[in-house]
């Protein structure tokens, strides 16, 4: 666990010390776009936030191949530089994209371009887990594509999602931590070795997604465009692969009674490795209801528009911020949910723990539905937002006004009680009674 953690510490610290400089490079190479009808934020940010995520994804692997423990993966297993490769290649297209604005069906080839390479060096998935039944063995071709469609849409999954500040990379850090606590107990807890490079991956996944987040919280001073999100979703499509389509559940049968019995006992988590819909199943609805929506309205599904989850908690009333850590909540129930139901699946108590986090999560989602009134001895413990109600009244008041003028309507001018005037006199009333007074501020 300690050589993990150096790696992690590693990869943190040179993606975060990577950031700053890539974005002066990112203002001064102008990679930072005009803004779109799509985007929330309001003033021009940089990209290229992916330059130092690959930084440190270069610094882990590189820490980890000379630990002695961890050394291991990288003599016994050729995953690591399956994925170093095919990291590069979607990579670079990312870096191309974020400053060329490159056509969606190349970047969809590039990603199945890069899922070839890393199954080429061996990277694949060679059986599924069916329960009840056993190990299913795939075919070579069969492995090969179910592996490069789980890599093109994890990666489709994490683009979509990548919307607000901080959302891509904290829900993906919420996922790779999950995957590090499931990896390392089938290594550690059953002694099988072929588990060692996912639980190395997700370590690293982790350290990157921390590493870029401090720079990329609301407001973010740099996006991690495309050459992060579709990194930081290959990395984490790999260890989805690693773990489960390369580790066999008949290792399990010594310690579940037989092969059946271990793959029935590793449901609850195989399954949604093979295909992500439970650890990333967030980003996962977020595309497939992108998908249905743009293909009803006759679009491509590739075509961008503000109906995203993350777009509709904005329209909700939820702020920048709370929408962000929602999404977060959610992720996290169900990542680590699942996980702990595969760790003992017969415990009522977990069921009744996310049963009761999930009503939480419902409430949370609905808050701006509710229009709470703090009383008056409880106005300064309460945000300023729920202490006057004519304020909120007066503000929405003003945002039409603004819709339906298109300018700025005039301020309302304050009423002054007993402040000296320009002559000394004491002013009662609005300041437009003393137009001398106004015609002097004005000639300031």
């Amino acid at each position: 666990m300690r050589e993990y953690l150096l790696t992690l510490c590693v990869t943190v610290a040179v993606t975060y010390l990577l950031t700053g400089p890539v974005r002066k490079f990112a203002i001064a190479a102008g990679a930072m776009p005009e803004i779109r009808a799509r985007d929330v934020h309001r003033e021009p940010t940089p990209r290229l936030g992916g330059i130092a995520m690959f930084g440190g994804l270069c610094a882990g692997l590189l820490v980890a191949d000379h630990l002695h423990n961890l050394n291991g993966v990288f003599e016994l297993s050729n995953e690591p530089r399956a994925l170093l490769s095919g990291a590069a290649l979607i990579w670079l297209v990312g870096v191309l994209d974020d400053k060329f604005e490159i056509d969606a069906l190349i970047k969809l080839g590039a990603q199945m371009i890069s899922a070839g390479v890393m199954v080429m060096q061996g990277l694949t998935i060679l059986w599924i887990p069916v329960p009840w039944i056993g190990t299913v063995a795939l075919t070579q071709w069969q492995g090969n594509l179910l592996t490069v469609a789980l890599v093109v849409i994890t990666i489709n999954a994490v683009n979509f999602v990548d919307g607000l500040d901080g959302l891509a990379a904290g829900m993906v850090c919420i996922a790779a931590t999950a995957f590090f606590l499931y990896a390392y107990r089938i290594w550690f807890g059953y002694g099988i070795e072929a588990a060692a490079p996912a639980t190395l991956f997700a370590a690293i996944l982790m350290g990157m997604c921390l590493g870029f987040l401090p720079h990329n919280m609301h407001p973010a001073r740099i996006f991690m465009g495309d050459s992060g999100s579709m990194l930081i979703g290959l990395v984490l499509a790999a260890s989805a692969i690693s773990i489960s389509g390369q580790v066999d559940p008949d290792a399990l049968a010594l310690f579940a009674g037989g092969e059946r019995n271990a793959t029935h006992a590793m449901f609850p988590v195989f399954i949604p490795l093979i295909l992500p819909l439970t650890i990333i199943a967030i980003p996962m609805a977020d595309l497939v209801l992108a998908i249905a929506r743009r293909t009803w309205k006759g679009q491509s599904p590739f075509a961008a528009d503000r109906g995203h989850l993350h777009h509709r908690l904005l329209e909700l009333g939820h702020s920048h911020s709370r929408a962000v850590l929602i999404m977060y909540f959610w992720s996290g129930l169900i990542a680590f949910g699942t996980v702990a139901y595969s760790v003992n699946s017969a415990s009522m108590w977990i069921v009744l723990a996310i049963a009761a986090l999930s009503a939480v999560g419902l409430i949370l989602l609905l808050l701006p539905r509710f229009t709470p009134r703090a009383p008056r001895w409880a106005e300064s413990l309460v945000p300023p937002r729920y202490r006057h109600a004519a304020r909120a009244a007066e503000a929405a008041a003003e945002a039409a006004a603004r819709d339906a003028s298109g300018t700025e309507p005039e301020p309302a001018r304050p009423i002054a009680v007993g402040v000296s005037g320009v002559n000394g006199a004491t002013a009662i009333g609005p300041r437009s009674r003393f137009p001398d007074r106004r015609k002097a501020e004005s000639t300031r």
